[in-house]
């Protein structure tokens, strides 16, 4: 029997390691981590035995540059622009567009401290 929201699972780590976000046994606490669920909430999105919210799927999307409606559902395509990368990335050099993963990478803490030092 597989998970009941196993589709999801699968696109979500997709767009995940498309976007190279950590890999392996740390993945869990990173997303956790970064979205202040508990680890349990991050692995059974992972493995499809939980969705999160619909909140935190648009969340998720804009985070990683995917479409919200392929992710929460499958249809369409995975990202936006059809493949391309957004208008916002087109318009960075690849360090911006590497410091902005690098950012998005973070958990929310750690984001609001960076700024707070950047300011």
């Amino acid at each position: 029997m597989t998970a009941p929201y196993e589709d999801f699972a699968v696109r979500l780590r997709q767009t995940l390691d498309r976007a190279r976000f950590v890999q392996g046994r740390g993945r869990t606490s990173t997303l956790a981590d970064r979205y202040a669920v508990s680890r349990e909430t991050a692995r059974k999105w992972l493995t499809g035995l939980a969705l999160p919210e619909l909140p935190r799927i648009i969340e998720l999307a804009k985070d990683f540059d995917t479409s919200f409606e392929w992710l929460a559902t499958g249809r369409g395509h995975a990202r936006l622009g059809v493949g391309e990368k957004s208008s916002v990335y087109q318009r960075l050099t690849d360090n911006e567009g590497r410091l902005l993963d690098a950012f998005r990478n973070l958990p929310e803490a750690k984001r609001q401290l960076l700024v707070e030092f950047l300011s």
